[in-house]
Order: structure tokens, then sequence, then C-alpha cells
């Protein structure tokens, strides 16, 4: 690939992520108008997306973006307020940037959309309103006097930070020289803090109307070098003063992040002598008062000095900041394929083990031990790079709750909880869709209008919770509503209605809410743009059981829906029991197993239609591995079973040896096992041959509509 297309590529990418950031800072501005740092980030982010985008030739978003950014920046220095309409806008820009992203045609640049975005920020601003966004390939608009250049903010690794203390001419104006426009060029070379002196300007009587009286210190954070700066006063070095110290460079703030206190800053700058200062801090406690009742330095000496300590801080906060969260952009293929190097690592690692076990030889065995430590420490961390925060995607679900609620004329907080509980990759990507119908479903039929809440005596403002938190080695990712719950009469007459169900079936509440993950299964009594069509839990339940997790529904008339979704920490790898029935073998999910019994029947017993026993107590229905895939022999006089526990019910498979745990590798099954109910996978086992991996979820549920 050309470096233009990497680049391009890179930036995309980067680009991608930005926006993700932009949204989720939006949402929490808008429940945190006044905050800052949110600003801050939502600005930041829209000036990187900017920048960069004109960099790697995205032209047409550097233009549009500009126009979303001046609005921020007016936020930011405090001249419009967050209204509700600023982030509807802002949000609206967002997206309007994710299509240009993905536009391959060009011809979404300069839309009536885009128009129409500019054209609202430019009125809450009180930006003229007459240009708007610039077609595809026009060039980014120039920055603002004194605004940032779009290279080079505070954070920069390579920037250094210099104080310029520029002291003009008293004539300097009489040779056509403006301090003001050199001061602008200045600014241009980088994030910039001007402080005037002005204690020199004379009474009116003595002032020269063409004398220059001020004089400026300037602390500059750039990449162009000290040769750039001098080049801003080469025309006029003659009839000036211009001094340029360095005060910060990227190794001066390593493991510091402070800066010389104000007194270390007047003393270097020459405004006081260090013997006025000690004199000075003898006397009183707060030195910048007194150093200007003492009239060693004037107010705003005092001013600049510590406008100085503040910037510098701030620098190097933000680089230590950025420093400490430094990290690098790998390809999401080349993780896929390190995953499935240290797989077959870990199935030669078995081999290897194996072999050796029957060789008796103590070098070997420590060796192949060793091997297998090593293996472990690989497997693990591999799989932890794959490994993120769920709450990379709760902004998406915010944003989801925000506009559907108020496109329904509902009032719904969305509240989250674990977003740093860490999932695999392909987990997470594969989760979104799931998670989206669920959350529209409860914002539908869940959470009720206003009205009607009050009506039942609840806040008009209804809640939403989805948490997530690790519970051994799966993930509990939870949705609870506090609307109006399901009705389980009513969902045994659709039952009934649709012949899911016989009308003096026996089934408890929690069967009756299964019902609906039935194909088709709704109670809605009207079709929205939304749902009520019965189409999407089905699809829900199976997109969750490809992920071989669970799903489980739990209500109260009057208060509410709690939808539980279980998931393993990752597909590439899990921890599994391996079983044997006559020569094949098979894998069982270990965090399915919950124990093993034996079973001692007779022949007569074995041909039994029932197939229940009782465990302490307890009936537990099975099922024999051997009749399911039609495997011949005979079983052994003593069986196993395992019994697993899947959606709540326990349930046995019988088999004729449990072999013991095994670190299955994950492979995929071939287009002859298509057909093959109740297999999920396959792996290699340590002697080289295959054991298929049980789908125990799909298996009893298969079974047990094969025995109704």
């Amino acid at each position: 690939m050309p470096q233009d297309d990497i680049n391009r590529q890179a930036f995309k990418e980067e680009a991608y992520d930005l926006l993700g950031e932009l949204e989720s800072a939006l949402l929490e501005l808008e429940e945190n108008p006044q905050d800052q740092e949110l600003i801050d980030r939502v600005f930041r982010a829209m000036h990187t997306v900017k920048g960069s985008g004109a960099m790697f030739g995205f032209d047409d978003i550097a233009t549009f973006t500009h126009d979303v950014e001046t609005a921020f920046d007016k936020v930011r220095g405090g001249e419009i307020p967050v209204t509700r309409e600023l982030l509807d806008l802002t949000l609206r820009a967002r997206d309007h940037i994710l299509e240009l992203l993905d536009d391959t045609t060009g011809t979404r640049a300069g839309s009536a959309s885009a128009k129409e975005i500019i054209a609202g920020l430019r009125r809450l601003s009180g930006a003229p309103c007459a240009a708007v966004a610039a077609p595809a390939g026009a060039a980014p608009l120039p920055a603002e006097p004194g605004e940032p250049t779009d290279d080079t903010t505070p954070g920069d690794a390579d920037a250094v930070t210099y104080r310029i203390r520029f002291r003009p001419g008293r004539d300097i104006l009489h040779c056509g020289a403006s301090p003001l426009a050199l001061l602008a060029e200045l600014r241009e070379l980088g994030m910039s803090q001007v402080a005037a002196h002005i204690g020199e300007v004379p009474p009116l009587s003595e002032l020269d109307p063409e004398g220059c009286y001020v004089w400026w210190d300037v602390i500059l954070s750039t990449d162009k070098g000290e040769d750039a700066i001098r080049d801003v006063f080469i025309f006029v070095e003659d009839d000036c003063e211009v001094t340029i110290q360095v005060i910060d460079t990227l190794g001066a703030l390593e493991g510091d992040t402070t800066y010389k206190r104000l007194g270390e800053i007047l003393v270097e700058r020459g405004d006081i002598a260090a013997d006025d200062l000690r004199r000075v801090l003898g006397e009183q406690p707060r030195l910048g008062d007194l150093l200007t009742e003492a009239g060693v330095v004037s107010r705003e000496q005092v001013e600049s000095a510590l406008a100085e300590q503040t910037a510098v801080r701030r620098i190097r906060k933000d680089r230590d900041e950025q420093a400490t969260a430094s990290s690098i952009r790998v390809a999401a293929d080349k993780l896929d394929d390190l995953v499935d190097l240290v797989g077959e690592l870990v199935i030669v690692q078995a081999q290897i083990s194996q072999m050796v076990s029957t060789r008796g030889d103590q070098a070997l065995t420590a060796l192949a031990e060793e091997l297998e430590r090593l293996s472990d420490e690989l497997r693990d961390s591999t799989l932890s790079v794959r490994m993120l925060p769920i709450g990379t995607t709760f902004s998406k679900f915010r944003r989801l709750v925000r506009d559907l609620s108020a496109e329904l004329g509902k009032q719904i907080e969305l509240r989250t909880k674990g977003a740093e509980t860490e999932l695999d990759k392909t987990v997470i990507e594969r989760l979104n869709d799931p998670l989206v119908h669920l959350l529209r479903n409860s914002i539908d039929h869940g959470v009720e209008p206003p009205d009607a809440r009050r009506a039942a005596g609840k806040d008009p403002c209804g809640e939403i919770l989805l948490s997530a938190e690790h519970s051994g080695g799966e993930v509990v990712i939870t949705i609870r509503d506090d609307g109006k719950g399901m009705d389980p009469a009513a969902l045994r007459a659709k039952g009934v209605e649709r012949g899911l169900i016989a009308k003096d079936a026996d089934l408890s509440d929690k069967e009756l809410f299964a019902l609906i993950f039935a194909p088709g299964f709704s109670t809605a009594h009207k079709v929205t743009s939304v749902s009520g069509r019965g189409v999407g839990m089905d699809v829900v339940k199976r997109g969750i059981d490809a992920l071989r997790g669970s799903i489980d529904v739990d209500s109260k008339k009057g208060e509410g829906t709690t939808i539980t979704v279980r998931l393993p920490l990752t597909l590439a790898i899990i921890d599994g029991l391996q079983v044997q029935v006559q020569d094949e073998f098979y894998v069982v999910p270990l965090t399915l197993v919950e124990e093993c019994v034996e079973l001692i029947q007779t022949p007569e017993e074995r041909r039994r239609e029932q197939q229940v026993m009782n465990l302490r107590g307890s009936i537990v229905p099975y099922l024999r591995l051997r009749d399911w895939f039609d495997i011949p022999g005979d079983p052994p006089e003593i069986e196993q079973i395992v019994v697993t526990g899947v959606e709540g019910q326990r349930v046995g498979i019988v088999v004729d040896h449990v072999i013991g745990e095994h670190q299955t590798v994950i492979k995929t099954l071939g287009r002859v096992y298509r057909d093959v109910q109740g297999l999920s996978g396959a792996t290699i086992k340590g002697d080289g041959s295959m054991a298929l991996i049980l789908d125990v979820p799909r298996l009893v549920r298969i079974a047990a509509e094969a025995r109704a």
C-alpha cells in the first residue's frame, strides 16, 4: 500500500476514535454544561480532527470542522453557553464528519444538511451566516488571529516552550512597523500566552501619540525552533530589544510536573535581584503582593510571571498525561493472526507435554514444564491485548437513548456502571447489535411516557441502568428499566393464541417471560418504526447464543424489567472439560460445568424413555451423548454424568469417561459439520487428534423441543 494511503488510513482510524470521544464528551457535557474540562475535551477532539484532516488531504472535513470548532472556541471562552440546541447541532456535525470519513464518492461535502448545521452554529455563535461549508477539495479556512495553529498544541511531544521578551523601541511606529502584527505572527507559530506591560505609559499631557510605550512578555510553545521566532523580528531587530529563552523542553519535564516559583522566575528574568527577593521574603509570606508593594516589580510583571508559571505547569501536565497514556495502534487483523499463532503454540506445547510424559526423562520433563509456563504466560498476555473496556461502546448507547426517547416523547436517563469491565474485542463487536435492540425495546415497551409515570406515582423521568461486571470466567451485562414491566397473563394469552403453549400448560413466570424470544412473538398492540413486529428478540437470542452466552429475563408488573446477559470473556481460547464416548472426544465449556457424578444402570434402565436422575433430592434431566450423536458400541458399566447449568436449569450429559480439564483452542468447524446440531467448534488435543466442542445450551434446547 502506498505511504499516502497508509497515512490516510491511519488518520481515519484515529478519527473514528476521536469522534467516539467527541460523542461521549458531548453527552457528558449535556449533564454537566459548566464542566470546563469536558468543553476542553470537545474542543481538543475537533481541533485534532481538523488539523490532521487537513494534513492528510481530507480538506472537506477540515473545512467543515473549522466552523464547529469556532463555535466551541467561543464556548470555551465563555462567550456562548452550552445549550441543548448547540449540543444537538454538534452531535449532528459529528455524524456528518463520520459520513465524510466513509464517503468514497465525495458527494457529501457541501450537502444541505451540512449547510444547515453550519448556519445553525454560526447563528448561535453570532458569526455571519453568509458563508457555508465549502465544497470538497477546498482549502481549510485560515486560522483566526490569535488562534493556535493546527499542528502545535501544548502537549505536542516536539514542542519547546520559550520565554520571549519583546520591548519595541520608542520610535518603532515611525518606521511603519506594527508590534501587534509581529505578535500575531508570533502566535501563529504555536500556543502562546501574551502579557502586556503598560507601566511606562506616561500621563496624557506627556504622551507622544506616535511613540510606543508598551512592551510584552510572550510564553510560546512551538516545534518551529528558535530561528523561526527570530525571523518574526528580522526586520525590526535593530529597533527592538528581543530576548528569547528556552524554559521548557520534553526532557525537562520527566518526573516533574511542577514549575519554578514566582521569585525564581522574576530573578531569572532579571526583574529583581536575588538579594531583594530574599529580603522581601523575610518580611512577608505573600510574595506577589509584597513584591508589588515593595516596588521592585510592577503588578504587570507579577501577573506576567504568574501567567508563565501557570502556562508551563499546564503544558507539562498535558505532556505528562500524554506520556502516561502513550500507546501504539495495531491493526485488528494482526492481533487476530497473533492469537491464532498463540493457539497453535498452545496445541504444540500440549503435544510436547504429552509426549514427554511417556518418556520418563527428568530433563525433558523440566523443559516441558518450563515451556508450558511460558506458553501460558504468552497466551494470557496475548489475550489481554485483545481485551477492551466495554465502556467504549457505552457512548453509542447514551446517544441512542437520548435521541430515541426524544423521538418518542419520553424522558429517560441512561445510567451506566462497570464501563471499565473488559471483554474480548470480538465479543464487544458482535454484542453491539443485541444490546442496541434490547435498549430500543426498553425505551419503546418498557419505560412509560411522562404522563403515565406520573399517574402511576413514578418520577416522570424513567431510568435505564446498563451495567457490566465480571463474574467468575464470565461477564454479566444487565439492562434494567423502571418501566411498566411485563404481564405474565398477557404473555400466556399471546403464547396460547400463537400455539406456542397449551392452554392448560403449567408454566412459571420465568418460562412465560422466555416466550418473548420466540420468532414473531409480540404483545404490542401497534407496530411502530421502533418495534412491535415481533422481530428482534429471537435475533438477540441467536446472537447471544452464537457468542456462547446466555440471556435471562426477570420482570415485575409495574416495577420494571431486568435482562441479564452472560458472556464468555473470549472466543479464542477457553477452559474446557474433556469427555469421551467410545472413541470420540468432546469438550464441555468449563463455565457451564457444575459437577460430575457416576451413573450406574442396568440395560433395562437405560432403555427407559424417562431420562432423569435424583441428585441429592433434586430431579435432574439428562441426555446421552452416545444416543444424540448415534455413536455405535456398548456403554461402560459405570457411566459419568456431567451436570451443567444452562439458563437457570440443571441438565446432565451422560458420557463414558471424564478425561479432565483441557485448554481449548477453538477452531471453526467446516461445512461438513454445518448441519450438525449441538456443536460449536473443534479443538486439537495434545496427541494431535481432534475433539468437538459441545454447544450445550443449543443441545439442551433442541433435546427439550424434541421431547415436547
